[in-house]
This record gives C-alpha cells, sequence and structure tokens, in this order.
C-alpha cells in the first residue's frame, strides 16, 4: 500500500502540464496582492501538491518571490500554518524534505505487515539518494581522464621564471599559454597531457620546473533512459561514471532491471552493467566513465525469484540465465547456522500453469547447481530448538541449563561440589534422573543421592547419564503463599529461577492464610484486585511448567502456592507425562506416601524403588513417626478382579536396609507411616490480668481451664471474672470466614435488590463505605464463658486448645451506652439505675435507633435480648453489672428494608464492644 501510494502521487506530478504551472504562476504574478480573487481554490490546492524544489524552480523563473506565495496561501486556508509540501520525495523514506510525516493517517500493524513483506533486493541503495547529484570534485583525477573542451587546467612554473596561470581548453582541443604559444591536449589523456605540456615548455625555456593540474572540469550531457525513476537529459560533471547517472535520474522504477544496465555511446553497446557486483561484491570494476552524449538506458527487469527463512537477506533477486541455487543463496548472504537446509521447500510454477512444491537440499551439491526458475520462492526452514546429545540441569542449582553429554559421563562429572552446585536450600538426598526410553519420549525416573555420588564414585547413587536425560534438583521448601510469588518472577529461564531461588532464601519464608494477608484491606475492591493478580499468577506460571515440558496440564492445580523448585513445582510435569504413559499392561508408575513425612503426596516410582527410597522422597519421617509399624497398601489382581491388600512392615527394619521389610514397590502403592500414639506437640495456652501468676502455660492433653487456674495460684482480690474474656484461635478464623461470606451475602443482595425494587436508591458511596468498615473488622475469636461457674462447676468446665488466651480485668465500675444514642458514653455504675436509666443519662435515642431491637451485652459477653413488648419492665433492663454494655441498634427500615444492614451493624457493635473489654491486653 505504501509503495502505490507514492506511485500514485508521482504519476500526478509527472502529469502536471508545463503549460498550466506557468498560467498558475502567471496568474500568481498578476494577483500579489491586489487581485488575490482571481485565483481559484483549486489552482491553490494544484500548487500546493507541487514538491518544494518545484515550487521554488518555477517561482524564480517567473521573477515571484515564493515566500510571498506561501504567505498569500497561509491566508487563503487559516487551518493551514504553512504550504505543506505533499509532492513527491526520495522512495523507501517515511519523512518529506521538513521532516514531516508521509503518511501519518497509516496504521501501526500495517506499516508492521509491510515491513515483513518481502522487496526487492538493492531498489532501495537508490531510493534513497538526492535527487540531484553531484561527484566529488576534490578527489584525485585518475591518470586515464580524457581532457576535452571545458576542461581548465593549472600550470605553475618556477625556477628561472616563475609563472601561474589557469587555462581553458577550448573548443578546437587547445589550450594557449601565454609566450609559450598554443598547445593541442583534447583527446590525451591526462597521464599523457601532463608528460606533453611539462616537456613542451622545459624545451621553451630551460631551468624550470613545472607542475600540471586539474583546475575545474567541463560539465557534459548524458541520457538517462528506460527504466530510471526520472528518465530524461542530465548535464553531469565529467568525473562521472553509470552510478553517478542513475543517482541523477532518482534511481530505478520498480519494473526496472539491476543486472542489465547498459552504456551506449554513438549508437552502440560500450558496457552492460550489473549492480549486483556492485551490491553484493564490492566491485565497481564496470563502473564506466560517461562521455558527453553517452546513453544510459535501464532495461526492464527480467526473471525473478525470492528467498526467505533462515538467510541473512532475504528479498527478492533478479535473476540471469545461468543462477541456480547456490547463486541465489550467495546473493542473499548465505544461510544462517539455525537453517535446516536439508528440506527447503521451493514453490513453483508448473507448465500447468499450477504452483508444485518440490523439496531441495541446500547441503547438497548436486542440488545447489539445479537452475532455478522464473517465479520461484524459496523457504528455507529453521532448524528444530531440541538439543541433541546435552545433559538438562534444573531445580536448585547455582548454574542450571544444558550441559554437553559424552560417553561414560555421570552425575558427579556436572554436579562436581556442594557449595560450588547447590543452592543453600538444595535438598542433597532426593534427586532424580529423568531418561527418554523410546522414540515416543515416553520416560522412566531414576533416584539418587547426590551426597553418596560424591562420597564414592563407585557408589550406584553415581548414575551413568544417557543422552537428553534432565537432572531435577529440589529445594527443602514445601509451599509458600501468593504474596512471595511476583508476576515478573515467573517467566521460566534459568537465570531468573536462580536469581528468584537465591532471594527467597534470604527471607524467612513465614506462610500465613489466605483471609490473614487481605484482612487489612482498606476496602472490597482492592481484595477483587489481589484476587485478579493471584489469578494472574497462576496462569503464568502453568504457562512456565508447560514451556519447561513442552506439555499441557490436564488436572487444576493449586499453583499459586509453590515454592520455585518445591517438590509440588518440579514434580507437576514428571508425574502428568507419568499418567499418559500409563495404558493397558503398562501401569501407571506412580506411587503415594501419607502420614508422618515432611512431604506428603504422590510421587513417581523410580527405577528398582523401595520402601527406604520413598521415604527419602518424601523429605523423611518426621519427629512423630512410629517406627515400629507401617502399612502398605496394595492392589492385587485376583480372579481377573483387582483387591486391595495391606501390608505391615516394621518401618525402623526397612530404614536400616532389611530385605525382608524393606520391600520392593510396584505401581500404586500407598504407604502410610503412622504417628506415635498420644503424640502431641507443645500446646501453649496464656492466661492474662488479674492472676496471682500470669503467663504462659504448656498443657497436657486433655487439661481443663479450673485446672490451669489452679496451677496459676487463682486471681487476685482485684480480679473481675465476670468480665473475662476468652479468645480461642480456631474461633477467630470461623469468624473472619463468617465475615468475608457475609459481605458477600450483602454484595449479592444488593445488586439483587438494584435490579429487582423499582424504589432501591441506596447511594453507592454509602454502600462502599460499609462495605469498607467491614472489611476493616478484626475477628476476635471470643467465646462466652461465665467464669465463676468454671470454678465452681465441673460440669461446666473447659477443655484447653493450643492457643486459647484467657484475660481477667481489673474490676470496673462503670456502664456503656452505644449505638444510635445522642452521646455515646460511660456511667458509674448504680444498682438502683436500669437500662432505661443509662440510656436517658445519654441522652435517649436517636431517630434512626431501633427501639424494639435494643439488648445488653454483658461484660462476660453474653447478650440479653427482649423478650416482650415491654423490653423495660423485663428483668434484663434491670439486672445490670458492672462491666455491661447497652447496644442501640441502627433500624434497617431506614436502608430501604435490607435485612443484612442489620446483621452488618450488629457484627460492628459486638466486635467494638469486645475489643473494648480487651483493650488491656
Amino acid at each position: 500500500m505504501l509503495k502505490l501510494l507514492l506511485r500514485r502521487k508521482n504519476h500526478l506530478i509527472d502529469n502536471f502540464s508545463l503549460s498550466f504551472v506557468f498560467i498558475l504562476l502567471i496568474s500568481f504574478s498578476m494577483i500579489l496582492p491586489a487581485d488575490a480573487m482571481q485565483v481559484s481554490q483549486q489552482q491553490i490546492e494544484q500548487f500546493k501538491k507541487l514538491p518544494a524544489a518545484q515550487q521554488e524552480a518555477l517561482a524564480k523563473s517567473m521573477g515571484v518571490d515564493i515566500n510571498t506565495i506561501r504567505k498569500q496561501l497561509s491566508q487563503s486556508d487559516s487551518s493551514s500554518s504553512a504550504i505543506e509540501p505533499t509532492g513527491s520525495y526520495p522512495r523507501g523514506t517515511k519523512f518529506d524534505a521538513q521532516g514531516n510525516p508521509m503518511f501519518p493517517e497509516q496504521d501501526e500493524a500495517e506499516e508492521d505487515e509491510l515491513i515483513k513483506e518481502l522487496k526487492p533486493f538493492g531498489y532501495e541503495v537508490f531510493a534513497n539518494a538526492p535527487q540531484t547529484f553531484a561527484p566529488t570534485m576534490d578527489i584525485a583525477i585518475p591518470a586515464d581522464y580524457i581532457v576535452g573542451p571545458g576542461d581548465r587546467i593549472s600550470v605553475q612554473v618556477f625556477g628561472k621564471e616563475n609563472r601561474e596561470a589557469e587555462l581553458e581548453v577550448t573548443r578546437e582541443g587547445t589550450i594557449i599559454f601565454p609566450s609559450y604559444g598554443p598547445f593541442n591536449v583534447a583527446g590525451l589523456t591526462y597521464a599523457d597531457m601532463t608528460r606533453l605540456l611539462k616537456a613542451k615548455i622545459k624545451e621553451k625555456v630551460i631551468g624550470v620546473e613545472v607542475i600540471i593540474g586539474m583546475a575545474e572540469l567541463r560539465s557534459m550531457r548524458v541520457f538517462v533512459l528506460g527504466e530510471a525513476h526520472k528518465p530524461g537529459p542530465y548535464t553531469l560533471s565529467s568525473l562521472s561514471s553509470i552510478t553517478h547517472a542513475i543517482f541523477a535520474a532518482g534511481g530505478i522504477s520498480e519494473i526496472g532491471s539491476l543486472r542489465n544496465i547498459q552504456l551506449k555511446r554513438a549508437g552502440k553497446l560500450i558496457k552492460t552493467l550489473d549492480l549486483y557486483d556492485l551490491l553484493i561484491k564490492g566491485d565497481s570494476s564496470d563502473d564506466m566513465l560517461l562521455q558527453s552524449g553517452d546513453v544510459v538506458f535501464v532495461s526492464p527487469v527480467g526473471s525473478r525469484v525470492s528467498i526467505e527463512g533462515e538467510v541473512r537477506r532475504p528479498a527478492i533477486y533478479e535473476l540471469v540465465d545461468s543462477d541456480d541455487f547456490q547463486n541465489v543463496v550467495s546473493m542473499a548472504g548465505g544461510l544462517l547456522p539455525s537453517a535446516f537446509a536439508k528440506s527447503t521447500i521451493v514453490e513453483r510454477f508448473s507448465q500447468q500453469s499450477l504452483r508444485s512444491v518440490i523439496n531441495v537440499d541446500l547441503s547438497q551439491p548436486a542440488d545447489l547447481a539445479k537452475l532455478v526458475q522464473a517465479g520461484d520462492e524459496i523457504r528455507v526452514l529453521k532448524s528444530s530448538s531440541m538439543f541433541d546429545k546435552s545433559i538438562t540441569l534444573l531445580g536448585a542449582v547455582s548454574r542450571p541449563g544444558k550441559y554437553q553429554w559424552h560417553q561414560g559421563i555421570k552425575v558427579t562429572d556436572i554436579l562436581k561440589g556442594i557449595d560450588s552446585h547447590f543452592l543453600a536450600d538444595a535438598d542433597l538426598n532426593y534427586c532424580l534422573v529423568i531418561r527418554e526410553i523410546d522414540l515416543a519420549k515416553n520416560i522412566e525416573v531414576l533416584q539418587f543421592d547426590i551426597v553418596k555420588a560424591l562420597s564414592s564414585s563407585a557408589s550406584q547413587d553415581n548414575i551413568e547419564l544417557n543422552s537428553n536425560d534432565k537432572i531435577v534438583i529440589f529445594s527443602r521448601l514445601s509451599k509458600m503463599t501468593t504474596s512471595n510469588i511476583e508476576l515478573d518472577n515467573l517467566a521460566y529461564t534459568q537465570d531468573e529461577l536462580t536469581r528468584k531461588e537465591q532471594q527467597l532464601a534470604k527471607d524467612s519464608y513465614k506462610t500465613k492464610q489466605f483471609w490473614e494477608k487481605y484482612g487489612d484491606e482498606e476496602s472490597i475492591e482492592a481484595f477483587t484486585l489481589e484476587q485478579q493478580a493471584a489469578a494472574e499468577t497462576e496462569k503464568l506460571l502453568k504457562q512456565s511448567i508447560e514451556q519447561m515440558t513442552g506439555g499441557e496440564l490436564e488436572e487444576e492445580v493449586d499453583i499459586q502456592q509453590l515454592a520455585l523448585f518445591s517438590r509440588q513445582r518440579l514434580l507437576i510435569p514428571i508425574i502428568e507425562k507419568l499418567k499418559q504413559q500409563g495404558r493397558a499392561g503398562a501401569p501407571i508408575q506412580l506411587v503415594e506416601i501419607d502420614g508422618a513425612v515432611k512431604f506428603p503426596g504422590i510421587y513417581p516410582l523410580t527405577i528398582n524403588a523401595k520402601v527406604d527410597d520413598l521415604v527419602v522422597a518424601a523429605g523423611g519421617l518426621t519427629e512423630s513417626a512410629y517406627l515400629a509399624k507401617a502399612d502398605i497398601t496394595r492392589n492385587k489382581l485376583q480372579n481377573k478382579s483387582v483387591v486391595k491388600e495391606s501390608l505391615g512392615i516394621d518401618l525402623g527394619k526397612a530404614l536400616q536396609e532389611d530385605g525382608t521389610e524393606n520391600i520392593k514397590l510396584i505401581s500404586k502403592d500407598r504407604l502410610n507411616i503412622h504417628q506415635i500414639p498420644a503424640w502431641s506437640e507443645n500446646h501453649v495456652v496464656e492466661l492474662r490480668g488479674e492472676f496471682v501468676f500470669p503467663g504462659k502455660y504448656t498443657i497436657r492433653r486433655g487439661e481443663r481451664l479450673s485446672d490451669l487456674i489452679e496451677k496459676a495460684g487463682g486471681f487476685t482480690s482485684f480480679a473481675h471474672q465476670e468480665g473475662s474474656v476468652f479468645t480461642r484461635v480456631q474461633l477467630r478464623e470461623l469468624e473472619q470466614q463468617n465475615l468475608l461470606k457475609l459481605t458477600a451475602d450483602l454484595r449479592i443482595e444488593m445488586a439483587s435488590k438494584s435490579l429487582s425494587d423499582t424504589d432501591y436508591s441506596q447511594s453507592y458511596a454509602e454502600v462502599q463505605k460499609m462495605l469498607a468498615d467491614m472489611a476493616k473488622v478484626q475477628p476476635v475469636g471470643r467465646l462466652v464463658v461465665n467464669l465463676p461457674n468454671v470454678i465452681e462447676e465441673n460440669n461446666y468446665d473447659i477443655l484447653l486448645e493450643d492457643g486459647d488466651v484467657l484475660y481477667v480485668p481489673t474490676k470496673k465500675n462503670s456502664i456503656n451506652v452505644i449505638g444510635q444514642v445522642q452521646v455515646t458514653s460511660s456511667h458509674i455504675y448504680d444498682e438502683n439505675l436500669s437500662a432505661e436509666d443509662y440510656l436517658a443519662k445519654s441522652g435517649g435515642t436517636k431517630k434512626r435507633a431501633d427501639n424494639d431491637r435494643i439488648y445488653i451485652i454483658s461484660a462476660n459477653g453474653s447478650i440479653k435480648m427482649m423478650e416482650s413488648a415491654n423490653w423495660f419492665a423485663s428483668d434484663a433492663s434491670s439486672n445490670m453489672k458492672p462491666g455491661d454494655t447497652v447496644v442501640v441498634p441502627l433500624d434497617a427500615e431506614y436502608m430501604n428494608n435490607l435485612s443484612l444492614w442489620t446483621s452488618a451493624t450488629t457484627i460492628m457493635y459486638n466486635t467494638a464492644v469486645a475489643i473494648a473489654a480487651i483493650s488491656g491486653i
């Protein structure tokens, strides 16, 4: 499209008639400035389309100031500040003489497509040249330069006489030197002329030295015809050659030949120039100097062939009769190292004018010697990206990547040292070799211990490697949350993975639950954005694993929870490949381990794997593992059906490589490692506040709260037992989950109500504020406990759990009133006052208060609700205790009957009360 637009512009300018141009200029000369209205808008527009050079030349020839014309044009078109030259400019450029884009409206995608399109070779060299060209004049004059009329010769005589003159060669071919006479020099070469003049002058004057030079060269008129860009007569310097004439004519048109440029003199063919010799080989020996009257004729282009793909200079090339594939490849700069020369595709027109495809082996001399045909499209394919005879090293190593393979190479030849080749967190006991076993690229897995391999080169762990083996080294890390994964570290390159792993090794690797990460977000929108980022993280990490294996994942995996070189991450493609290999007669080579091991899960069944090998694969046993007994569940074929078989083994003996207990594993075996009976970790419970000995206590399994209080020496005399706060980790997690669920339900109900209720007019800003407030609520995890009953009644006692906290505050003598009251405040406790009295002390309820659902939160967290229409006449209002809180909720009727508003405000009130109660913790 770019070429078509340029051709149309050039064609438009070429077809301007000379008479119209003169009429146009005469009109301008007559109308400036008084008669400006005589020039039509069409004439102005046509003049504006002329190139800047032609505008200036025509204006000068008519004696008109071009700046005055441009000023007049500027006044006639207020939208344009200056004449915009849109004419013909050197082909192959994007900008005009003033630096403005020639095609600003062109789409970038279309421009990229034009760049990718093959172009004829060599034309841009001349197309980007200036429209007028003159050779450099300060170069040395060639010895074979023919002197002719119009040349000016410099003669310097010094010695006995000193003279200096510039003599012009006359039309008769002579120069006239005063006192020495005329000398005939026309037709002589520059060298012969120099010798002749020196000899003649020295004959006339004895004892002088003579220096001869060229002061000025003559100009000559030549013709550039045929398929030149601007054919016609040109006046050039006498040192101009064929290529200078081509440059002066603006280059060669798109249908002109670069390989058949003829120099004709007096009707005879003097020289044929092949510009490919100049452009490709740098050979300018055929670029002859021109003489006045010479004709440079550019023939139409001949047969062409295109070549693309893995060559250095893909383009469209012009052919001569003797060109073969070797010549075409040479013109294209040769093949790239990545070229797959053995199967080059050639699309060719058959004798029936149909396209056919033939394959050519460009690595064979016989195929290279074959002649190409006009219209051939040669496509050199790229070699495969697969490596041959290499070893791939992956995982927690310092220098991952490809290594050379040779016969007899072993693991320790690649991994030569612990400190120099492994990352700090590498698992040295469980390493794998992934080996291809057939042409279908099915794999088998071998397991080795690099410590044993380095300890003894003869060890069976020092595996001899085959070509294309992959060595996988795992880290000792397990899972990590998305907070440790960034979007920019998931591109699977070895350098990036190494840098990220080293950085992660410096961190503490503290893990948090998903809700803990987002519990402090300012709004639910930020929570949504983080979820989207996590989804993008999972997508990119899946792509990186697929790139590593060249395969696809069949199952959804929680990849965003996996560490960089963990077992979970690096085993995914291996396990998927082994699953795909499973078929009738070829069981899936996978086993499973569960129980008291560090990394339970599914693992590849390695060659000759036994029980101890699977335990090593799982990272080893935990300290709670029961060594006396372990179970293996195995599928057994019996009577043409499969039954489950359970095998009991002595795990301790199996780990000591006892032959009878350390049995060989088969497909789908499941090893279960038991935990020591009644095993438990240290569970810590904390007592805070008014205890004789507050602090943290390690509890035994089944220990009760009353036992722990007794162990702590009981309460002090200032303890307010009724106001105690008991918190539990599991309850805090449950409250957080319920809060998130409530937020989601509220969002759904608001959306539904806005669609179904025509009277719904809830403010979006107000809704977002409420959601943000709910997101800020920190769950307490409070368990309502009547502490005096715990001490006095055994049936009311509480079994303790790890992380429990009991806070007993100092006695308080106040009553709190919060919610929809005039003044939120606290009051001194008076046993004679009821809840109604305390409300009155706070100024009474507001207009938006829900008087039918006022409730009291006791100091221990229990709630006293209204049971009759006359709420203040009940025992609840009169039986107030120190530390109680009166809560006046918001009337949901003011929120368009949205029932969840009641739940939301209740949660906020209750949480506020609980936090206030434990503010001294």
